[in-house]
């Protein structure tokens, strides 16, 4: 970081700035999470404008040679690293069994180094960083819907006395591949109406996952009264 800036390096760093947080914040605007444009370009702006803010005052000008040991001006970024932790913190929700806003919250500490580096006069540094991020934003969000992975479910099937059996709901799973890691069995004060809950888990690609094709015909089943499908984790 030099000693003493221009204004034309500063409107340099916060342009530079402004493309980082708008490019990101659009990804995350894009595919409607929490942390879009604004917080992301705000985010990454505050960053900048502390180190640029860090910059200035390293001016040597009327001080003594051990004046860096007395200002400790890396304090500034220190200290919205540490903040950024704490918004980090409250992006990252859990419902149920799922967490979610994990990403959202490691994309603003992204853009927090991306406007440090930007604001402190690295420019190639974060450059380089802002390619690389937009390349795991946007790239491997492709890479991750269309490779196989695990997931689990919970599915729930009420029925009647004319209704499909555990064997025969069971039966229809394996043949979807899906493993039975649990299953249970309720009733209710009618005695022909019984409660099946099953923990599921199998591999498919992430948009597949989703809905599976064979609810809507298990649902239409003579005897089956209502059928419950819960992700818990994907």
């Amino acid at each position: 970081m030099p000693t003493e800036i221009g204004w034309t390096q500063v409107a340099i760093r916060l342009a530079l700035t402004v493309l980082a947080g708008t490019l990101i914040g659009i990804n995350r605007s894009s595919r409607g999470r929490p942390a879009g444009l604004r917080t992301t370009l705000l985010v990454c702006l505050a960053a900048s404008i502390s180190m640029i803010q860090a910059n200035l005052l390293m001016d040597t000008a009327g001080k003594s040679s051990s004046s860096f040991v007395v200002l400790d001006l890396m304090r500034l970024p220190l200290g919205i690293l540490s903040g950024m932790g704490f918004i980090g913190a409250g992006a990252i929700l859990r419902r149920d069994n799922m967490v979610v806003g994990i990403t959202t919250a490691a994309t603003l500490w992204f853009v927090t180094i991306i406007g440090l580096c930007f604001g402190g006069g690295q420019l190639f540094l974060g450059l380089c960083g802002l390619a690389l991020g937009l390349a795991v934003l946007w790239g491997l969000k492709w890479v991750e819907e269309h490779s196989i992975r695990e997931h689990i479910a919970e599915l729930v099937v009420v029925t009647a006395a004319e209704g499909p059996s555990e064997e025969e709901i069971r039966s229809r799973l394996t043949a979807q591949s899906c493993i039975v890691a649990s299953s249970s069995v309720a009733y209710s004060r009618d005695p022909d109406v019984q409660r099946f809950e099953y923990a599921l888990e199998w591999r498919a690609r992430l948009p597949d996952a989703r809905v599976p094709g064979f609810l809507p015909a298990l649902a239409q089943q003579p005897g089956v009264i209502r059928v419950e499908w819960k992700s818990t984790a994907s």
